[in-house]
């Protein structure tokens, strides 16, 4: 006697043709009696993420708990990394402003002994026909 052909893991033995579509499994897990026919079928349900296919609570918190723990340290490095480059920038800042600062002050200063030389010379009697 021949054995008998296995039926296709899909609904009444059709298959999709649909190379990159998956199988669909029952969100809540078939009747137990039923199992023999889905037997390569996993008894899980098919379209929701991996974190929440387990019904373990506790295995679905270690995951969240880890998740926030990673996400926790992404911030804080992300965090300390703009304090960095904000001190930079900072220190940049206030050694560009004393630059302008020494600047503005010789400005002033040349400005102001100009003046004062050109006062000494009115005082002397000197023009400018006369100095050039």
């Amino acid at each position: 006697m021949s054995s008998p052909i296995p039926i296709a893991s899909s609904s009444a033995g059709r298959v999709s043709g649909k190379s990159w579509k998956t199988a669909k499994t029952a969100t809540v897990s078939a009747d137990s009696r039923f199992n023999f026919l889905h037997a390569n079928v996993p008894n899980s349900r098919s379209n929701l993420p991996d974190a929440v296919k387990t019904k373990k609570w506790e295995d679905r918190m270690q995951k969240t708990t880890k998740a926030m723990a990673i996400k926790k340290l992404q911030t804080e490095l992300k965090d300390e990394k703009e304090a960095d480059y904000q001190r930079r920038r900072e220190v940049t800042m206030e050694r560009k402003k004393a630059a302008e600062e020494r600047r503005r002050l010789e400005d002033a200063k040349a400005q102001m002994g100009a003046r004062k030389a050109a006062r000494l010379r009115r005082r002397a009697g000197r023009t400018k026909k006369v100095n050039h």
